[in-house]
């Protein structure tokens, strides 16, 4: 494996973890919405990912992370008696998503220190990149 092939798996590392921050921030910021429809209220998204080891051993190239989509949770929703609220159905209930904000919150940790562990390989890379050619030019 080459060290190009190191960058690339670095960046579709980066991109998947800038997925996964994103619909985590999604989740987050829809967590406390309200609903007057069980089919119309926000429900948890995750996005799937999955190595790209087939591809790589077929055409001798280096592994990397593909999105294969991003799916909605099969949690149950909240359902809470409110028949005060505006957005009480005809029977006084409200949904609330199925969103969990710790669990969250420790996802989006998770995915910024993935991301994060990326860009430092990227950078250590570019170093021996530059040491290969400073070797090479005599220095």
């Amino acid at each position: 494996m080459s060290l190009f092939n190191v960058m690339d798996i670095a960046s579709t590392g980066m991109s998947a973890e800038n997925i996964r921050l994103n619909t985590t921030a999604s989740n987050v910021a829809n967590a406390n919405t309200v609903s007057s429809s069980y089919d119309q209220t926000y429900r948890a998204r995750k996005p799937v990912f999955a190595a790209e080891l087939q591809r790589a051993l077929d055409d001798n190239q280096g592994q990397g992370v593909k999105v294969l989509g991003i799916v909605e949770s099969d949690k149950p929703l909240t359902v809470e008696y409110n028949p005060n609220h505006p957005m009480a159905d005809a029977d006084g209930y409200i949904y609330k998503p199925n969103v969990n904000v710790v669990e969250e919150m420790a996802d989006m940790m998770s995915a910024s220190k993935a991301y994060e562990t990326n860009v430092q390989v990227a950078d250590t890379t570019k170093r021996i990149f530059r040491r290969v050619l400073q070797l090479g030019s005599g220095q």
